[in-house]
């Protein structure tokens, strides 16, 4: 039977493996295919000859998807734009570092560039390969209006991804007051010949989320954005330009092919082999992976009783309540720890985001177990005072028990590893 240290040690371990197997500059690499004039992605072929080749990358696995593009390609891709959590170092690329959770003038600035090169592209009839990532929803951004400023923007955003709706939802107001998202760089460039390559972190069928799907129409049974922002009490809130850019918005559809290189079951299937190969029986569970945050820590704690390795994936959704730092794989290890607290067998989740980085904190997630809040206390933290604050990361800090990363360059969504020892 493992000890309380094996089972953190065996955690980290399929935690590592798992995001070691959802490298994108790999996967890029594996999908493109060079025969002299000949380009093959997934099922499209695409004939370079007498066309140039452009890229636009944007997202936190952009660096990696553009270094995997460049080394298989060489000199046939022309030029690109990127928009990335930090500035990337080629003589082809036009490089902006994109605000991330909220855009910024260097988002705008990313939109214009990309918005000159896809002129280009439409005018020369070119070939567009697109890299999308999570993340890009932020990166790059221009409003559909313009009485939406850039502070419009942020606020907007900010009240999107705080309020506690899912990412779908999320979305799908991001679309109505956006002349990127939804199908709105590919609408930019009819005459070229686009694919888009993803880096997923939405749901299996859902890449038109990625990025808010700068490429993609929306999916069909997209949720209503009106309805989003009644549901959510967005209505008192939202800037007056942002409301009527959503009541005035019609969804238009965009063209191209498209192929999901990785995405959330990527990862959760390669940390259940690791699992497995350590002697774990790990059992994945599909079906937890948006629930409130609340509901969701309920359903793995009651899961993990009939199992002693349960790995699931996805995003929570989880409501800021203070002005404390974390994000929901931090909350989600406190909200665990606490309801462990008077467990006698040892149990071990790891909560972890794969791009490295937890809400508004420098951590990837954190690790509990059954000792984590008699440990907190001993130092004089009281694990409910956190929680209420949304300030989980400053509980785990002083514990040790965060899982710290540094951004990964690739992103596709959440990993819950939870052990016990049977």
């Amino acid at each position: 039977m493992p000890n309380l240290n094996e089972l953190h040690r065996y955690a980290r371990e399929i935690f590592d493996h798992a995001l070691a197997s959802v490298d994108p500059r790999t996967a890029v690499r594996q999908a493109i295919s060079v025969n002299g004039p000949i380009v093959d992605i997934g099922e499209a072929r695409l004939e370079v000859s007498s066309r140039p080749v452009y890229a636009i990358a944007i997202g936190k696995a952009a660096h990696s998807m553009a270094i995997g593009l460049e080394e298989v390609l060489g000199q046939t891709l022309i030029a690109g734009v990127i928009s990335a959590p930090e500035p990337f170092a080629s003589n082809r690329w036009e490089s902006y570092t994109g605000g991330h959770p909220l855009p910024d003038e260097s988002s705008l600035a990313a939109a214009q560039a990309t918005f000159a090169l896809l002129d280009q592209a439409n005018a020369e009839s070119a070939v567009v390969i697109f890299l999308i990532s999570g993340g890009g929803s932020a990166m790059l951004e221009w409003p559909s209006s313009d009485e939406i400023s850039l502070a419009d923007l942020r606020l907007a955003n900010q009240l999107l991804v705080t309020c506690g709706a899912r990412i779908a939802e999320i979305n799908s107001v991001r679309r109505a007051f956006s002349a990127v998202k939804g199908g709105g760089l590919a609408r930019r460039a009819p005459r070229a010949q686009s694919f888009t390559l993803i880096v997923s972190d939405t749901n299996p069928g859902d890449e038109a989320s990625v990025a808010s799907g700068p490429t993609l129409s929306p999916p069909a049974d997209a949720p209503d954005a009106v309805d989003v922002i009644q549901r959510y009490q967005l209505q008192d809130v939202l800037p007056q330009s942002i409301l009527k850019a959503v009541e005035q918005s019609r969804p238009d559809r965009a063209t191209g092919t498209h192929q999901v290189l990785l995405d959330n079951w990527s990862a959760v299937q390669a940390a259940a082999a690791k699992a497995r190969e350590l002697g774990f029986p790990a059992t994945t569970a599909q079906d937890i992976c948006e629930q409130p945050i609340e509901e969701g820590c309920d359903l793995l704690l009651s899961r993990i009783r009939q199992t002693t390795c349960l790995i699931s994936g996805g995003e929570f959704s989880c409501p800021v309540r203070g002005h404390g730092l974390g994000g929901r794989n931090l909350e989600t290890a406190l909200r665990c720890a606490i309801k462990l607290d008077r467990e006698t067998e040892h149990f071990v989740l790891l909560s972890a985001g794969t791009d490295g980085i937890d809400g508004n904190s420098p951590a990837a997630g954190a690790i509990a177990d059954e000792t984590t809040v008699k440990r907190a206390a001993a130092i004089g933290l009281d694990a409910h005072e956190f929680l209420a604050r949304s300030d989980s990361y400053s509980f785990f800090q002083p514990l040790n028990d965060m899982i710290l990363t540094g951004p990964t360059g690739t992103n596709v969504r959440d990993i819950r590893i939870f052990l016990r020892s049977s």
